[in-house]
């Protein structure tokens, strides 16, 4: 596509959406409303699993020695701790007369390793661990995880036919204008690209607003609970991670949503 038709292309669409401003508006407020919906539930469920993997990580194991332990072993033991790839912060306890080395892991799943490999080391009088959490967490999380992914393909597809419908109640009454140009000899895919770029507006537009609107809340609801729960040591995401990381794949939907729901309903128009 050539430069000047490009331009041209886009001083059309920005045009049209000026004429239309209330549909424009309306296109904009829909798709805002369902990415706003969509973005609260993926925070929901990324915190949800965030701060069930933050309570069990306060769960330590906990590997009590002899109290006539030789130095090789308390050695090896050490050796072995630091060895482990799963470990992430070990701590020594010197009390009289037991001491012990307290272990934290990187995941729930690794508790049942680290253990594996301390059990039958000479010098560890016992091993202390919630060891029965991790598999119910396991499960927890895998089930919040799976619910999660159906949940957010229920959400897309619904988006998708929600935005489609609005694209069709906005462009129907441009029927008459569809047809002139059909009348003119223009080919479908010059009557199509001004109403794709359209949307395309439309789609950045939404998803902006919709992450500017969740920001605010979300920043809101974060500085209000967060203080609470860091107490409890549990952590939840920071609203940084909607600007850094969610924008961009949420510009994205809105656009590619937008642009697709225009194709298709300019399709149905155009057989007309």
């Amino acid at each position: 596509m050539k430069t000047s038709t490009l331009n041209l292309l886009l001083k059309d669409a920005s045009k049209n959406l000026r004429n239309n401003a209330t549909t424009s508006i309306a296109s904009i407020a829909t798709i805002m409303s369902t990415l706003f919906i969509l973005g609260i539930f993926i925070l929901f469920m990324l915190n949800l699993k965030m701060g069930i993997i933050g309570i069990y990580t306060q769960f330590e194991v906990r590997a009590t020695l002899k109290d006539d332990i030789k130095i090789t072993d308390q050695q090896n033991i050490c050796k072995k701790i630091k060895a482990a790839n799963v470990v992430t912060y070990i701590t020594f306890e010197k009390n009289t007369p037991l001491s012990a080395y307290i272990i934290k892991v990187n995941a729930p799943e690794d508790i049942p390793k680290i253990i594996s490999q301390l059990n039958g080391l000479q010098g560890i009088n016992k091993i202390n661990s919630t060891q029965n959490f991790p598999s119910k967490i396991l499960i927890m999380i895998k089930a919040i995880q799976g619910i999660g992914v159906i949940l957010f393909l229920i959400l897309i597809v619904a988006t998708f036919f929600l935005i489609k419908s609005t694209m069709k109640l906005a462009i129907h009454p441009r029927i008459n204008e569809i047809s002139i140009m059909q009348y003119l000899g223009a080919t479908d895919w010059f009557i199509r690209w001004p109403f794709i770029f359209e949307g395309i507006i439309i789609g950045f537009l939404g998803a902006v607003s919709a992450v500017i609107a969740i920001f605010f809340l979300y920043s809101f609801v974060y500085r209000q609970i967060n203080s609470y729960f860091a107490t409890l040591f549990i952590n939840f995401i920071n609203p940084s991670f909607i600007f850094t990381t969610m924008s961009w794949s949420f510009i994205l939907i809105g656009i590619i949503l937008t642009t697709i729901g225009r194709i298709l309903v300019m399709k149905k128009f155009l057989i007309i």
